[in-house]
This record gives C-alpha cells, sequence and structure tokens, in this order.
C-alpha cells in the first residue's frame, strides 16, 4: 500500500539520491525533481547545485530507482531572489547567507508549489534534520543525530504549512551511513563530493563575483577606528568581514579587527579583540516554527552563524516581531545579516536575521595612539 506520493529534490548527490531510494522502500510513489539554477553568462557549467554531470548523475539515479524526473527551470527566480539578496545584503554592510533565502522561497515555496501541483503529498530532500509529528500538535524541528552534518540552522525559515509537507529521512543517519547505503544500491552519486562554496559563485572567489555586480563596494575608502581617527586605507568594504584580523594592513601595538563597515561613508572601523561582538543582539522580524510567538522571555541556545557552535542566552520576543538575545557570555562575531537561530533541547523553536549587535558597554577605544 502506498504511504503517499513525494517529489525528492535531486542534485545528483549521494544524500538526495538515497533519500529517494529510501522512500521508495519504505512505500511512497517517489518522483525526483531538479531545479535548474542561475549562473553568470559563460559560467553555466559551474553551478554545482546543477551541472550538467549532476543533472546526468539525477537522471541516472532516477532511471536506476524506475521513477519519474522533472527539471524545473528556476534560474529568473533565483537571480532575483537569491542573488539578489546576497547582492543587497553586502551593499547594506551586512554578511548575508543566501542558503536562508533560498530554503525560504526556492527550495520550500517554489519547489513545494509544483510539487503539490504534481499531486505530491510531500517534497523530500537530503538535509540533515529531523522532525516530529503528533496528531493535533505542531510539526516540530530537531536537529539532526549527525551533529557534524545537522542542517536545522538554514530551515528554521520553514512554517507549519511547509513541515506539515515536508519528510527528512536522513535526520537519524551519519553521512558515513548514506554513503554505505548508496554503496549498497551501486547509485550512480555513491562517490559524489561535496562542497561548501556558494552555488552560483561557480568556485570563485565572492569578492570577484561583488566587484562585477556591485564595484562600488570595490572603491578605496578610510580605515577608522570608533572614534573616527584615520588609521588607514582599505581596498572596498567588500573585501572585509566582521572579525576579519588579517590583510588591514596598519601596524599597531596590539591586533587589529574589523568591527563595522559604514557603507554609508564607506568607511571600515577597526578595534581591539575585545571590541568586538558583545554580550546581546536584536533580530528582525522572527519565524516561529509554531506559528505563534513565545508571551514570555525564554532561556536557549543560540547560534549566530551556520557553522558556530550554540551559546546560552534569554530570548525576549518584542512587539515589533523581532528579539533580543542576551548571553551568558560575550560572543566574538555578531554580524548582521546571518541568523541568530533558536534552540531548546535540540528543537528549533525560531529564528531570525541579525539586525545589529547591542552597543558596546564600553567607551569607544581611540587607536591613533597605539598605532606605531
Amino acid at each position: 500500500m502506498s504511504q503517499g506520493k513525494v517529489v525528492v529534490a535531486m542534485s545528483g548527490g549521494v544524500d538526495s539520491s538515497v533519500v529517494a531510494a529510501l522512500l521508495q522502500q519504505q512505500g511512497y510513489q517517489v518522483s525526483g525533481m531538479m531545479l535548474r539554477l542561475w549562473s553568470e553568462p559563460g559560467r553555466e557549467a559551474s553551478n554545482r547545485c546543477c551541472t550538467p554531470e549532476s543533472m546526468a548523475i539525477a537522471r541516472r539515479v532516477a532511471g536506476q530507482l524506475g521513477i519519474p524526473f522533472y527539471a524545473v527551470n528556476a534560474q529568473e527566480s533565483f537571480r532575483n531572489i537569491v542573488v539578489q539578496s546576497f547582492l543587497d545584503g553586502y551593499a547594506a554592510g551586512g554578511t548575508p547567507n543566501p542558503c536562508l533565502a533560498c530554503n525560504r522561497q526556492i527550495r520550500w515555496e517554489f519547489l513545494l508549489e509544483r510539487a503539490l501541483a504534481l499531486g505530491a503529498d510531500y517534497l523530500a530532500t537530503g538535509h540533515y534534520v529531523r522532525l516530529q509529528r503528533q496528531p493535533g500538535q505542531p510539526v516540530r524541528l530537531f536537529e539532526a543525530k549527525d551533529q557534524h552534518k545537522d542542517q536545522s540552522y538554514v530551515l528554521h525559515v520553514l512554517n507549519q504549512a511547509k513541515l506539515k509537507h515536508a519528510l527528512f529521512p536522513l535526520g537519524d543517519m551519519t553521512k558515513g551511513k548514506v554513503r554505505q547505503i548508496a554503496a549498497d544500491l551501486n547509485l550512480p552519486a555513491a562517490t559524489s563530493k561535496e562542497s561548501q562554496d556558494l552555488c552560483f559563485l561557480a568556485g570563485q572567489d565572492y569578492r570577484d563575483f561583488l566587484e562585477r555586480h556591485q564595484p562600488q563596494l570595490s572603491q578605496p575608502g578610510p580605515i577608522t577606528d570608533r572614534a573616527g581617527h584615520k588609521l588607514g586605507e582599505h581596498t572596498g568594504l567588500a573585501h572585509y568581514t566582521i572579525g576579519q584580523r588579517k590583510g588591514l594592513g596598519i601596524p599597531a601595538a596590539q591586533p587589529l579587527y574589523v568591527l563595522a563597515k559604514d557603507t554609508a561613508n564607506n568607511t571600515l572601523v577597526v578595534g581591539f579583540e575585545d571590541e568586538l561582538g558583545g554580550r546581546s543582539l536584536l533580530t528582525g522580524p522572527v519565524n516561529w516554527l509554531s506559528g505563534a510567538a513565545p508571551q514570555t522571555p525564554f532561556e536557549a541556545e543560540v547560534k549566530i552563524r551556520y557553522s558556530a557552535r550554540k551559546a546560552a542566552g534569554w530570548v525576549t520576543p518584542l512587539p515589533d516581531g523581532g528579539a533580543q538575545v542576551d548571553f551568558a557570555q560575550p560572543l566574538r562575531d555578531i554580524t548582521p545579516g546571518q541568523a541568530a537561530v533558536f534552540y531548546v533541547n535540540g528543537e528549533v523553536l525560531g529564528g531570525g536575521l541579525i539586525a545589529q549587535p547591542s552597543p558596546q558597554s564600553h567607551p569607544a577605544n581611540p587607536l591613533a595612539i597605539a598605532v606605531e
């Protein structure tokens, strides 16, 4: 008896290939769907999410499993949403994570809508996360068993309307187990390599991409301390990230770090290590996975980057829909444009984009006297 119809978001990689095979074994009526995403003209063969090779592998997997396979053109939507949010984020002085926009609006809107239009009950992906379903209760999202592969951070953007159609079969598996299943089934993707690069960068440095698409971010300008003393010249704000130490070209008695990027004045602000980050931050609108914001502040573990460790903090929902997070210990790399995601006992409660760290508790530290 069929468990229902499911579309698997395929990429030609080992994870989505194993998802398709497992769901077929479990009695689902499976189809595969792969998105054609945008790449710069002349670099179409290099977008790691949809190269001709990965498309061919996905088709071979579908053929081996005997399931329908669809290729869907999402280039315009991807360019207008994901790539543009990346460019806009840097233009605003932040450090955006385009994977958040991709999961929110491409994979779990654009692709989900097309899966449902085919009559599917579910959209399944190769993300390493776990779901918990109980009758009459909201669907809950938890970290993966394999902490090294956990991808719950980028899925904090989902809501109940999307979670009810979601399947994540790999949440209780390790990556090694997934590769073993692929090898046992002789799937063509069993030995496929992984990449952590942004798919649309086609292996290039993000700064080169920004220089072509946001040339104003590569204009030289002043480097100052918090008090406004000029210490040197930068080569373009796009070339720097919050917390960066190397490459500043300023001799000083102590190491200097990038504290902020003032895009309005094309100024890079630097300071000492103890001036980085802070004990609290503010977010923009929070997506609460249950559908409703908590009525009172609560303790949580908070991740402020995909690869960051969770930090203990106190989350206070705000009337404007955002949240304030106060940490037990200061954090160095609080970066506008990244997301703050809230966890309680491994469950993702919600998250929102970091709008700003709190003002520093210490006065501006003039660096001019420290520069040699």
